[in-house]
């Protein structure tokens, strides 16, 4: 993407997370970090508080919000529209960075030509924010020297969610905020090893390090390893199996510490797909909503249960280690390589570190990381060689192609809207008590935050007759649940904003079927509701 495919391909920060402190300027863009990721979010208030300048692009009134420079209420949707708009305003006043274009990428041209169109006054009209304002923040981030961009779900659970990526790829490449400290596109990982787990070869294109499965060299080398001969085709995305399940042509799922029920989006859709697979086993440590679907259910093993490395979002590869016995008996490799056994596939490791010596020594990236080097501190990928010091930022001296590649992206709009019939939009995100979907599972936690609410806007509440505390019935063409209402102006008129922790209030049966092309990630930050006050019963 944009010349960046090592580090966006992979969705890992280009530089660190030290280097917060570090920057001029934090660009916050679809992230809700104090809640989502509050270790990096405490270290963004941080900065904020010794100097250094904070915008925020969300349609909610976060937290760091209320501490930003600028905060730009931008409708949700319309991401593409406004970083185009700001490298309108940067390319028309000459303030890009005309030696890291001239030298480093290519294709500028038709960017230029691309963003005329965007003009400040049409961008505003688009995203809501105030010209003013855009002439402001494309001026600041232009002109400060060390400026970091960091997103998360917020720009990727879209239609467009490639293209957004791509899009502040553009921007950073147009003002040279790349290839140094205090720089960079940082998106921040939504869990502790989704970083690991991708660079482990956990998707359906490629092995581990991002080796392509079609690369027949990459291939041969797997299959030399393993001693097997491997397909040379990509496998499904996991909304694929979903549609393949719900065809009948996909007839077995195993399932490994993922709860699809409750976290992808059109969950009735999920849920259709499981009741008809021959053949469903879920490894878990829960009894999760998913877990009740399954024909087998083996008992997981948790992080405080097994040796092993996380790499973080920062591509830092740090060591795991064994707390306590694991209460199944076995960790999850070791019942994974059981399976395997009995499946006529024989795997003989003895420990966690066998397994990750092998993986390195397959894996360009983390050829020169082993357990003996972060034993004390995690290093940072690309590590090649025994000697190297790992590397805290990427693209110091050129992209992964050469010169990065400008695109020219133009604004595609949400799937599904508001209309007549559906007047409001949801959007959905994680509070910080329950981080993803623990509510169930620990009585503590769940005394903190009880139960769902829908964030109503004021305007919205005292139209429909709500007051805080109200029960309401949330409607999609999908399905509907029901959910205190909580009346705030954190979201604006016309918006409903919701979490997906709660069972008892699965959100994700709401959201839209809508996928990016490319990602197949789901479209959770936008789709067309209505909400109606239940009447309680007299």
């Amino acid at each position: 993407m944009a010349g960046l495919a090592t580090s966006f391909g992979s969705g890992a920060m280009t530089n660190s997370i030290s280097e917060i402190a570090q920057a001029e300027l934090l660009f916050l863009i679809g992230t809700n970090t104090t809640e989502a990721h509050p270790v990096i979010g405490y270290k963004m208030r941080q900065a904020a508080r010794k100097g250094a300048k904070l915008t925020v692009v969300d349609p909610r009134r976060i937290e760091l919000a209320e501490e930003a420079d600028y905060w730009l209420r931008i409708r949700p949707g319309t991401d593409i529209p406004f970083l185009n708009g700001l490298m309108n305003i940067i390319i028309a006043e000459n303030l890009y960075d005309r030696v890291f274009v001239e030298e480093r990428t290519e294709n500028f041209a038709a960017l230029k030509e691309t963003v005329e169109k965007y003009t400040p006054g049409y961008v505003s009209g688009l995203t809501g924010i105030p010209v003013e304002d855009l002439y402001a923040v494309a001026r600041l981030y232009a002109g400060t020297d060390k400026a970091m961009i960091f997103y998360t779900l917020g720009i990727t659970e879209h239609v467009c969610g490639t293209n957004n990526v791509m899009s502040i790829a553009n921007l950073a490449m147009l003002t040279g905020h790349m290839g140094r400290p205090g720089t960079g596109v940082n998106p921040i990982r939504g869990q502790n090893n989704v970083q690991g787990a991708c660079d482990m070869g956990a998707l359906p294109n490629v092995f581990s390090g991002y080796q392509r499965v079609i690369d027949p060299v990459a291939r041969e080398k797997f299959e030399q390893a393993w001693g097997v001969s491997l397909p040379g085709e990509i496998g499904l995305m996991i909304p694929e199996m979903f549609d393949r399940a719900n065809a009948g042509e996909v007839k077995a799922m195993y399932i490994l510490g993922e709860n699809p029920v409750l976290t992808d989006p059109n969950s009735n859709h999920i849920r259709s797909g499981l009741e008809k697979l021959e053949f469903l086993v879920v490894h878990e440590l829960f009894l999760t909503e998913t877990a009740e679907y399954a024909d087998v259910i083996l008992p997981a093993a948790s992080f405080a249960e097994t040796d092993g490395t996380f790499t973080n979002t920062e591509r830092r590869v740090q060591r795991v280690r064994k707390a306590v016995e694991p209460l199944p008996g076995k960790t999850n490799w070791q019942v994974i390589m059981a399976l395997g056994e009995k499946m006529g596939y024989p795997m003989s490791y003895g420990s966690a570190e066998e397994i990750f010596k092998e993986m390195a020594s397959l894996t360009p990236s983390y050829g020169g990381i082993s357990y003996a080097r972060i034993d004390e501190k995690g290093l940072q990928w690309p590590c090649p060689t025994a000697d190297h010091p790992g590397t805290p930022y990427l693209h110091a001296n050129s992209f992964v192609r050469g010169r990065g590649l400008f695109q020219s992206i133009e604004h595609i709009p949400p799937a599904e809207m508001p209309d007549q019939e559906y007047p409001f939009l949801l959007s959905t995100g994680r509070i910080l008590y329950h981080y993803n979907v623990t509510t169930p599972y620990s009585a503590a936690i769940k005394s903190m935050w009880p139960e769902e609410y829908a964030e109503v806007n004021p305007e919205d509440a005292a139209r429909l007759g709500f007051v805080t505390g109200d029960t309401a019935r949330v409607t999609s063409r999908r399905g509907e649940v029901t959910a205190k209402v909580r009346v705030t102006d954190r979201v604006p008129p016309g918006m409903i904003w919701m979490s997906f922790h709660y069972g008892e209030s699965p959100t994700n049966v709401l959201t839209s079927a809508a996928l990016d092309p490319v990602t197949k990630t789901g479209e959770y930050k936008v789709c067309a509701i209505k909400i109606e006050k239940i009447r309680e019963a007299v």
